[in-house]
């Protein structure tokens, strides 16, 4: 299948949720031996009009990110000129998605709009005009999904598909150091570990240890806290791991704790569910972690300190895992098919099969 992707800015140009989403997505199909194609501002060095990395072309339909007038003016007749099967584009900038929209026309080929939502998604008239254009809307989470029908997309085009992980990766990995609880994510403003050392911190006259896989501006004052609330000895902050070290370090965990206050989707959380941890998230209304663990009997769902605290000793009572087999669905190539459905799914509706 050929398969035109249309993202304005990538994650060579900036490095977010939204864009890593949008490669991610890319290089699944560049792996099944799809036709893949990013039609996005130039970003490489050269006179070349195109470039290609991990299985994927990218073409500049505009010299850099200065020139967006030029890309939404051209966008809709290179899309044509490419004859794809679909047309994928990302929903930021929305501006893009009308050209993307145009152009979809012109090919007649189906439109799918990856609307991720990392930073949250905008009542504006662009961002409503785009809600109408595309066949599908793919959302990462449930959380997103609302948001978008809020500002009117059709119930009935918004899916949902999440990020993937490796199964056979984490199977691959031995197992790190036990430990009793393990929390993983940058420590900025909206890391809220502070829920998780203070539900600790109720439970110090029990036999525990704790890891912190991360590392950002608020590192110091969560181990002042740490430090405040007499718990330093038994929490280790270890820093920035890269993904082989994380994963040995949740088949090693017992239990995964998420408090993020805003998460569009926990896929750190589903890299350690799938590893085997339990899971205990305190729910927040920006956050899609509870999705994860909601009607699964490994999961807990907590709103307070004290509630977190009584789930990571009921967590003590489940059997330690390596593996989850549960969490097959989120691999690589079962999100690949998902995607795949979708698209026929659209060309039959289309009259393109």
């Amino acid at each position: 299948m050929r398969i035109a992707f249309v993202s304005f800015e990538t994650v060579y140009h900036r490095d977010t949720e939204t864009n890593q989403r949008f490669r991610t997505v890319c290089e699944l199909f560049a792996a099944r031996g799809h036709d893949v194609h990013c039609y996005c501002a130039g970003f490489w060095a050269g006179e070349e009009s195109a470039f290609e990395r991990n299985g994927v072309t990218y073409h500049a339909v505009s010299s850099g990110t200065e020139a967006r007038s030029s890309f939404l003016l051209r966008l809709p007749f290179v899309l044509a000129a490419a004859s794809p099967d679909v047309i994928h584009a990302s929903a930021q900038p929305s501006s893009q998605v009308l050209a993307a929209s145009w152009g979809s026309t012109l090919a007649r080929a189906p439109l799918v709009l990856e609307w991720y939502g990392d930073d949250g998604v905008s009542d504006t008239r662009w961002t409503r005009l785009a809600t109408g254009r595309p066949g599908r809307i793919v959302t990462p989470s449930e959380l997103v999904g609302t948001w978008v029908r809020e500002i009117g997309a059709d119930g009935d085009i918004v899916e949902t598909v999440p990020n993937p992980i490796d199964c056979d990766r984490i199977q691959r990995v031995e197992p790190g150091e036990d430990v009793d609880v393990i929390y993983a994510r940058r420590l900025d403003e909206g890391a809220n570990l502070e829920s998780l050392l203070l539900g600790l911190a109720e439970l110090r006259g029990r036999d525990w240890q704790a890891n912190v896989i991360g590392d950002g501006p608020e590192r110091e004052t969560y181990e002042r806290l740490a430090r405040d609330l007499r718990i330093e000895e038994r929490v280790t902050f270890v820093g920035e791991l890269d993904l082989e070290e994380r994963i040995a370090a949740y088949r090693g965990a017992h239990v995964f704790a998420q408090t993020a206050d805003h998460c569009v989707f926990p896929t750190e959380m589903l890299w350690a569910l799938a590893a085997g941890c339990v899971g205990i998230v305190e729910y927040h209304a920006n956050s899609s972690a509870h999705e994860l663990v909601e009607g699964w009997d490994r999961g807990f769902r907590t709103t307070s300190e004290d509630e977190l605290a009584e789930a990571i000793l009921a967590a003590g009572n489940l059997e330690h895992r390596a593996y989850d087999e549960a969490f097959a669905e989120y691999d690589r190539s079962a999100v690949a098919d998902r995607y795949l459905e979708l698209y026929r799914t659209l060309q039959d509706e289309h009259g393109l099969l």
